[in-house]
């Protein structure tokens, strides 16, 4: 009887454990996907899973349904997903707020960013843009500035996310300025109150902000980029416009619950991937926003996250933010 060195017998036992586990990854999916958004309607992020749910449903012939868990921060649709069905049907859409802004923002978090979560892929990343309403006296930033230092804790800022909020604080520590943050559940709210005059101003992500300034509701005093945006580039980045050195930006991700099947999460980084590169999702999003296309691996994915929550912690550490 013929035998088989011990090395051998284990890859082919593994082989065969393996062979369902693939079988399913290459039939995936198999029946609708949710795509878990902790903001929204309208906002980036919602916009995006849209963009990328409807590419993949061109691909794939499966519908892929949006659930909307907009409020808290993002805990709200992040503890949906963590305990949801390692089954790669249920694919947190979200941002650096859930995985790298909350665990320095909050002392306790009802989620773990890395242990309850698989990586699947970096979707986009972009700048953000600072508006007023059109009655607000500055028409620049640095006559904000001026405004703000000369009456310290008068005027105010709101925010939906971490970027934005971020945003606006890095501004007040590098601008020397105080304001008054008020928060709100997504940027959307939040410009609705800018429109009203209930805020002075805020920082958000240009999906949200660039159709107001465009339809002439608010006026943009500068963009959070390195770099001005291509879609309005007669605004000038804040750092250009008075405050040297600023720079602050968003990213999109996505996860599924932690202990979903490699081969699964390698079967949705390819959709996914595949999705954010596809001319639909290019004309339906990317551009019309003027996010960038960043795709990744999962693998990358968990390192980027790694060195953005270090980032996002030093930020939160230098604003003299205390965790809530």
């Amino acid at each position: 009887m013929k035998r088989f060195p011990f090395a051998a017998v284990t890859a082919i036992t593994a082989a065969f454990a393996l062979a369902p586990l693939l079988g399913h990854a290459q039939a995936f999916p198999e029946k609708s996907i949710t795509f878990v958004v902790p903001f929204a309607a309208g906002t980036a992020t919602d916009q995006i899973a849209r963009a990328l749910g409807n590419a993949i449903t061109a691909e794939t012939k499966q519908p892929v349904i949006i659930d909307n868990k907009a409020g808290a921060s993002g805990f709200i649709a992040s503890q949906n997903v963590a305990k949801a069905p390692a089954d790669g049907y249920t694919v947190l859409i979200t941002t650096n707020t859930t995985h790298a802004a909350n665990e320095h923002l909050f002392k306790k978090l009802p989620y773990d960013p890395v242990k309850d979560f698989a990586p699947v892929a970096a979707l986009g990343k972009g700048g953000q843009i600072m508006v007023v309403n059109p009655s607000f006296p500055a028409k620049t930033v640095a006559e904000f500035v001026a405004l703000a230092k000369k009456e310290p804790g008068k005027y105010s800022f709101g925010s939906g996310s971490s970027s934005s909020r971020m945003a606006g604080e890095l501004l007040q520590q590098m601008a020397d300025i105080k304001l008054l943050h008020v928060p709100y559940k997504s940027n959307t709210l939040a410009v609705t109150d800018l429109l009203g005059g209930q805020i002075h101003m805020m920082i958000t992500d240009t999906a949200t902000g660039l159709p107001q300034v465009k339809g002439g509701k608010l006026r943009a005093l500068g963009m959070s980029s390195a770099s001005r945006s291509p879609l309005a580039p007669d605004v000038p980045t804040i750092s250009e416009a008075g405050v040297k050195g600023y720079e602050m930006g968003y990213w999109f991700a996505a996860y599924a619950p932690a202990k979903t099947p490699p081969a699964v999460v390698k079967r949705l980084n390819e959709l996914l991937v595949k999705a954010a590169k596809s001319e639909s999702a290019k004309s339906a999003f990317y551009e019309p926003t003027g996010t960038e296309v960043f795709t990744t691996s999962p693998e990358e994915l968990a390192k980027f996250q790694a060195g953005e929550s270090q980032k996002w912690g030093r930020i939160v550490k230098a604003a003299g933010i205390e965790a809530e």
